[in-house]
């Protein structure tokens, strides 16, 4: 990363964000479709963390961490914002009764692509994704999470044990399919 980039675009030069954006857009925008199911969601959370990076720019301290991380994580709250305000990120308890069967064996010499495994994540209902992605993708802490989406600890952990769970049926259920 060119910290004299970073610089530039904090004194408002045109030409450097657009260089900033274009360099990181594509990891931003995928982002933004780990939380969102649907890409308009998606293109608004851009949208919005896009002005927060750069009204916010004069806030990035290179010394902490990398400007990548820290637009990351602007990016990852935008999504979150958006899930909220759109009444989508509730409590997920209820989604319980949805798993009925219990997967007996599990088929590890399966072989998903990045595209299946990210399609299985969007299926997740939206509590069990967002724990998911600031969890295992953002690297966030429960501690963290359960400040972010104020929810407890606890649920945090266990919407976590949860989504990993049906993750794990929905690969075997794929590869059941796929012996048929």
């Amino acid at each position: 990363m060119n910290l004299d980039l970073v610089q530039k675009a904090r004194e408002n030069s045109r030409s450097a964000q657009t260089a900033l954006y274009n360099q990181y857009k594509s990891y931003w925008f995928t982002i933004c479709l780990r939380y969102h199911k649907n890409r308009a969601d998606a293109n608004d959370s851009m949208q919005n963390a896009m002005v927060q990076i750069f009204s916010k720019l004069h806030q990035f301290e290179p010394s902490r961490c990398e400007f990548k991380h820290w637009s990351a994580r602007i990016v990852a709250n935008e999504s979150l914002q958006l899930l909220r305000k759109n009444s989508k990120l509730m409590s997920i308890e209820v989604v319980d009764d949805l798993l009925e069967e219990r997967v007996e064996e599990q088929h590890d010499d399966e072989i998903f692509s990045q595209q299946e495994l990210m399609r299985m994540i969007h299926e997740l209902p939206d509590g069990y994704r967002a724990v998911f992605n600031l969890y295992v993708m953002e690297g966030y802490t429960h501690v963290e999470i359960s400040e972010i989406l104020n929810i407890s600890v606890g649920t945090s952990k266990s919407q976590l044990f949860k989504a990993r769970k049906m993750l794990k049926e929905m690969i075997v259920e794929t590869g059941q399919m796929a012996s048929l």
